[in-house]
């Protein structure tokens, strides 16, 4: 059995040498492909090279794995031998991925995911003001930003195809453009369903195209599987730092200008998304590239749907969103409700961003090196333990801060390990959309999270139900990634 490489070339000799044809992610298609270009009975040589990214070189290397002498009636395609040096290496242009190019996208990806996570991470501080302005109750903004997330896990797979056919870029730009748009909307909305329109309908989309699944999507195609995982941590801590850093600015622009004042200044570092997306422009992921696909849509979402993993990982990420959701809109009016001052609430957030920086880096480097679903099961039982501390122990600002902080260490690191066993289990070329359908999952979680929050406040006056039930669902989630399994063709394939 071949042995599993990042790329495959088609290669036919030449007078002058190999000539690279065809290159695919799999060696079964190049091997059709070879009895179509060259027909029995040609007197063509033929050969399949693997080529596989040595970390430790920074290089990457290249070796036989088929040869093709002849293709005459009757012969078998192909017949494997032993990988060995390739005689000639495969030209670069079909080649690798260029990786200062790889890097690049990285960073600006990552800047892309800090703003966008950012911004969203505050909007729980405009709950307490808004909802005073309009003299009713914490659900009616709460129901804004529940629709948000319910619009923005419906059209996320949407946004995740764009990018997997004509790339990131243009999913980007679109996103940022109306991310912008619905705060500027925002900051002059005055009922209810203005806030739904803006708050929820146009951020929802904004959200779907500049949202940390389409940049993980992108830089995760544009990195060889031995830097992946820890490509994607970088990602997962760029947004966390955007937690800690954008929350707190948030709150000095209520303090100075007002809600309303706070979201117009918001919407222009929205709109910076749509220059930083430039960077994709020219990254092409591999599928993108190659001769022909190896995988229809339609194909991709029935090998999807068949395999019960899938579900475990879109019933694992709901709770992900049920809690992220939750904590993100209600913990500063929480930490308000128990006597400590709304900067508490702001900084605990600031917080939780900052230590989910170093979580969310650990959670793409141990990705890499441990079975995900195993890591996944140990953060939410985590999760189920720092918030049964967080109800259980005397409320006092050192308790809500020790919380943030290690809640921080267990916060979005599931993203990164979430995605990269979407990858693991069924490929890279509709990476972005599968990975966005579990996000839908991720999101109605988002949305119950969100809602259930405010309906229990303004039903109750506090949130503990709220609580314990994201305690039970974090216990449940712990169980639902143990027995993930991946599909049989791909657990050969580079973790």
């Amino acid at each position: 059995m071949a042995p599993a490489y990042e790329h495959y070339f088609l290669q036919a000799r030449t007078e002058s040498g190999w000539e690279t044809l065809e290159r695919r992610g799999a060696p079964d298609g190049l091997r059709a492909a070879a009895r179509a270009r060259l027909g029995p009975g040609a007197e063509a040589a033929c050969r399949i090279v693997g080529a596989a990214y040595d970390e430790d070189a920074r290089a990457w290397t290249y070796a036989q794995v088929f040869r093709i002498d002849r293709l005459a009636p009757g012969a078998p395609a192909a017949r494997p031998s032993p990988p060995r040096a390739a005689a000639s290496r495969v030209p670069a242009a079909a080649g690798a991925t260029d990786m200062r190019l790889a890097y690049l996208a990285l960073a600006m990806g990552g800047a892309i995911a800090l703003l966008s996570f950012g911004i969203r991470s505050g909007f729980g501080l405009y709950l307490g003001p808004i909802s005073l302005e309009l003299g009713q109750g914490r659900e009616t903004f709460a129901l804004a930003l529940a629709m948000q997330n319910l619009v923005w896990g419906v059209t996320q797979p949407f946004a995740g195809a764009l990018a997997d056919r004509v790339g990131p870029f243009r999913s980007i730009a679109l996103g940022a453009v109306f991310y912008a748009a619905g705060l500027l909307l925002m900051s002059q909305s005055g009922t209810p369903e203005m806030f739904h329109l803006s708050a929820g309908l146009l951020i929802g989309i904004g959200l779907s195209g500049t949202s940390i699944t389409i940049v993980l999507g992108a830089v995760g195609q544009l990195f060889p599987a031995a830097r992946r995982s820890w490509a994607l941590g970088v990602v997962g801590a760029a947004g966390s730092l955007g937690q800690f850093l954008v929350v707190p600015a948030t709150q000095q622009l209520l303090d100075g200008f007002g809600w309303s004042g706070a979201a117009a200044v918001t919407a222009i570092a929205a709109l910076a998304m749509a220059p930083l997306g430039l960077a994709f422009l020219k990254a092409r992921p591999v599928a993108a590239v190659a001769a022909g696909p190896e995988q229809t849509v339609r194909a991709a979402l029935a090998e999807a749907a068949l395999h019960p993993s899938f579900w475990l990982l879109v019933g694992g990420f709901f709770v992900c969103g049920f809690h992220v959701t939750f904590i993100a809109v209600h913990l500063p009016s929480y930490v308000s409700d128990i006597g400590l001052s709304p900067e508490t609430g702001a900084w605990a957030l600031g917080i939780v961003g900052l230590f989910n920086v170093v979580g969310s880096y650990m959670a793409g480097v141990l990705g890499g090196r441990f079975p995900k679903k195993y890591l996944l099961s140990a953060l939410y039982l985590g999760r189920a333990v720092l918030m049964a501390g967080l109800l259980l122990l005397p409320a006092s600002e050192a308790v809500v801060y020790v919380f943030a902080a290690l809640l921080g260490f267990v916060w979005l690191g599931v993203v990164p390990l979430t995605s990269g066993l979407v990858a693991d289990n069924y490929g890279l070329r509709h990476m972005s959309m599968l990975f966005g359908i579990v996000f839908l999952g991720h999101q109605l979680g988002g949305f119950l999270g969100s809602w259930m929050g405010g309906l229990a406040f303004d039903l109750t006056g506090a949130y503990d139900i709220v609580w314990w039930i994201s305690i039970v669902l974090a216990l449940a989630s712990a169980a639902l990634h143990w027995p993930i399994r991946a599909l049989p063709r791909m657990a050969a394939a580079p973790a």
